[in-house]
């Protein structure tokens, strides 16, 4: 197997493996925290979100972006292989659509979450925001790691 072969592999694997993480958020871990107390569901989530941060989540959720940029620039550099736009198409999805997603929309949100104290007055108009808010890019997320694994997975079985 040649080192594209091999980088296409593990970032088709990668890119599935954090789409399906994304995806459990997406259809059952928000919904229930979301039926909680208002109080129970943000300490939930703050504590989730401080848990996450670990190397057997980060390795792999941001360690993507180094290979999916290189898949995305020999897709470049040989765009006369037909593989090249699944290459393209894969690194680029789940880098704008999974990293940036996340840096731009679901972290700053994280980031006021861990701020709120579960007990304010406030906190439970705050958590249905940030419920319905977060939810929704981590959707986006998700559709892109999954659609970037399928991207990668077809450039797999596509012949040079």
């Amino acid at each position: 197997m040649a080192a594209l072969e091999f980088v296409t592999l593990i970032c088709a694997l990668g890119c599935g493996v954090i789409g399906g993480v994304l995806f459990a958020f997406s259809v059952c871990v928000m919904t229930a925290l979301g039926k909680l107390p208002p109080a129970q569901g943000i300490a939930a989530m703050q504590l989730i979100n401080v848990v996450i941060i670990n190397p057997w989540f980060l390795v792999p959720f941001l360690g993507l972006s180094v290979p999916c940029a290189w898949l995305a620039i020999a897709a470049l550099r040989d765009w006369a292989d037909p593989r090249a736009p699944y290459w393209l198409a894969g690194g680029v999805i789940y880098i704008l659509g999974t990293i940036v997603v996340t840096m731009v929309f679901n972290v700053p949100r994280n980031d006021a979450l861990a701020k709120l104290s579960p007990s304010d007055p406030e906190a439970a108009q705050l958590w249905a925001t940030y419920l319905s808010s977060w939810t929704a890019w981590n959707h986006v997320r998700t559709i892109a790691s999954l659609t970037a694994a399928g991207a990668l997975g077809v450039a797999l079985w596509v012949r040079a």
